[in-house]
């Protein structure tokens, strides 16, 4: 199910990709915004030959290949704060897919506690192989329920996406497995439903049943994963996070590591980070659905001080 090796010879050049990283509830409304944005201004970022999602990028992906225009999804991101919405769930929770804190799920998701669990992980590995083992065996022996919360899971993604089958349009959707610690890549020839391979990429301590397999959150393989874009001629890289990683440099999942192994192998490469209008909701408070319109907000300004910027990687 991994078909990263095999990438590189399936697009033609020349070709944009476009990377859509992971961020939570306020990457994912960030993200979005600043795609309506620019879509208004000229530049359409779902014309990309190749679209790569990760954990809240993965529904960034899915959303803008659903036929659902960027604004559409914009407008419907500012149409949350009419709804009820607390920090321990309701309806702008499970739009925003992310388990806000204070809840529970097949195991409960909370910011603070989910950065906790997983930093001790990572600070005891010694490699990303390591690591990515690691956290997969420590999500299934806490997932009392033996998967048994993959159901409402599965139901929550599903209410976030205006289609529930792949588009026609390249589009990568990472996770790991959690029994093996191996990177995996869903696209549409890999016999999984886009909602599966999206419940899966956006799982974080409770690992996502696909069959007989266990899945856990995209971001393990590599931060952004932009190195899937290998090969392509232009790649625009989205990162709510700034290109920050919390792993050890040495292991080279940063976005910087990632961004010079594409120019070296001839890319043209462009990343954009959120600016001040995003507000200040790029850490743990990430997972809050009430950061979302402010975060959308913000994306969508954004776009109009990068419009020359970006007209050359994408026109």
């Amino acid at each position: 199910m991994d078909t990263t090796a095999s990438l590189p010879s399936l697009h033609p050049s020349p070709a944009r990709a476009l990377v859509l990283a992971g961020g939570g509830a306020a990457g994912n409304a960030w993200q979005i915004g600043l795609i309506a944005g620019l879509c208004e201004l000229g530049i359409d970022l779902t014309e990309a030959d190749l679209i790569v999602g990760t954990s809240a990028g993965s529904t960034v992906a899915a959303q803008i290949t659903s036929g659902t225009r960027p604004p559409e999804l914009y407008a419907a991101i500012l149409a949350e704060v009419s709804e009820p919405r607390s920090r321990t769930g309701g309806r702008s929770a499970e739009r925003a897919g992310v388990q806000p804190r204070g809840a529970s799920r097949a195991g409960g998701v909370s910011g603070p506690s989910y950065l906790e669990w997983s930093d001790a992980i990572i600070a005891a590995s010694e490699s990303a192989p390591d690591m990515r083992r690691r956290m997969g065996a420590a999500a299934l022996e806490r997932d009392a329920s033996g998967g048994a919360g993959g159901a409402r899971w599965r139901d929550i993604v599903a209410a976030r996406l205006p289609r529930s089958d792949w588009p026609q349009q390249r589009v990568l959707i990472t996770a790991i497995d959690a029994h093996t610690g191996e990177p995996v890549v869903f696209d549409r020839h890999s016999g999984v439903d886009l909602v599966d391979a999206v419940a899966a990429s956006t799982s974080a301590m409770a690992p996502y049943p696909i069959g007989e397999d266990r899945y856990l959150n995209g971001g393990y393989r590599r931060s952004e994963n932009a190195d899937l874009a290998a090969g392509y001629e232009r790649v625009l890289v989205l990162s709510p996070f700034g290109g920050r990683s919390r792993m050890p440099a040495a292991w080279g999942m940063d976005l910087a590591t990632q961004v010079d192994e594409l120019r070296a192998d001839g890319s043209q490469v462009e990343t954009v980070f959120p600016d001040a209008g995003a507000g200040d909701v790029f850490g743990a408070n990430a997972l809050d659905p009430s950061t979302r319109p402010q975060a959308a907000r913000g994306g969508y300004e954004q776009a109009r001080v990068l419009t020359d910027r970006l007209a050359d990687i994408w026109r």
